[in-house]
């Protein structure tokens, strides 16, 4: 793939020379639009492919994580005890400046063990779909040209899930804010769909989208941060467990910017789009794996 800073991997001095050498009375060539390396993809015509072996790697790559994240869902169903958390909202009970205010209202108890092996199983149904009979042809021909829509279809929702958990456990518990943070993640995520669609076939990397859903994506680890510091000067604090997971999936979230960061500059290995495919699934895997499992420990062994 090729990054938004020059054209191609060629790097060392004589390279470099040969780049900028231009003859007299002729323009210089345009750098290649960005897109999957050619190295990367079958040299076939038509739409760009996906190296046999590849292509196989995926598919087994795929298969693994699918069955992991399905194992571990139903492991937290069989070894959890059931454990819930509240969602109300506070309403106005007279004229707004007044400071009058009633509730909250109870609207539903969150199942915190249904929550986990939610996110788990839609990341399950999601690596085994693609790599199915009706959509494998249809996931590796996106691979290839370096896009991936259903990944960013099941983090809308499997990732804003996970937000939603974490800043309840933080101690959210209004209706509203809890909508508004899945949300904005939901946003977020959506954000990384329009970069990989706003890119295919430009000269240039257009980083708006990138730009854009990293600024969505800091809206709820803010909220979260804050109710952590007001919890922790107004009262007992929260339970080092739940400090711990703010901190662990802060830093894995953001290593998945890094992978689009790192793709989109055609950086080394990710230059290929196979490889960047790879290194989301592993990040999948170890983020919902870390959350699933600091839950249970913290809130949901038994005993």
């Amino acid at each position: 793939m090729r990054g938004s800073d020059g054209p191609g991997p060629s790097c060392g001095p004589a390279a470099h020379v040969t780049q900028l050498r231009v003859v007299a009375g002729q323009p210089r060539r345009p750098p290649p639009p960005y897109g999957p390396d050619v190295s990367a993809v079958a040299s076939t015509p038509g739409p760009p492919q996906l190296p046999a072996g590849a292509a196989r790697r995926l598919v087994r790559l795929n298969v693994v994580v699918g069955l992991l994240h399905l194992a571990q869902a139903v492991l937290i169903l069989v070894l959890a005890k059931p454990a819930s958390l509240p969602v109300g909202v506070t309403y106005l009970t007279g004229p707004p400046g007044a400071g009058d205010y009633g509730g909250p209202a109870s609207l539903f108890d969150l199942r915190i063990d249904l929550a986990v092996a939610a996110f788990l199983v839609l990341a399950a149904i999601d690596h085994l779909v693609v790599v199915s009979p009706w959509a494998r042809r249809w996931y590796e021909g996106n691979v290839a040209r370096g896009i991936n829509p259903a990944r960013w279809w099941e983090y809308a929702i499997s990732a804003s899930l996970m937000v939603v958990l974490i800043a309840m456990l933080a101690g959210i518990t209004e209706g509203t804010a809890l909508l508004a943070l899945f949300g904005v993640n939901a946003a977020m995520i959506l954000f990384g769909l329009v970069m990989e669609h706003a890119n295919l076939g430009r000269e240039r990397v257009d980083w708006r989208p990138f730009v854009y859903g990293c600024v969505a994506g800091a809206v709820p680890w803010i909220v979260i941060a804050v109710q952590l510091g007001v919890s922790q000067d107004n009262g007992d604090g929260v339970p080092g467990f739940v400090f711990a997971i703010f901190v662990t999936l802060f830093l894995l979230f953001n290593t998945f910017a890094l992978n689009m960061w790192l793709q989109y500059r055609g950086r080394g290995r990710w230059a290929d789009p196979a490889f960047a495919e790879r290194v989301y699934l592993i990040l999948s895997l170890v983020a919902k794996s870390v959350l699933a499992w600091q839950v249970y420990a913290g809130a949901l062994a038994g005993g």
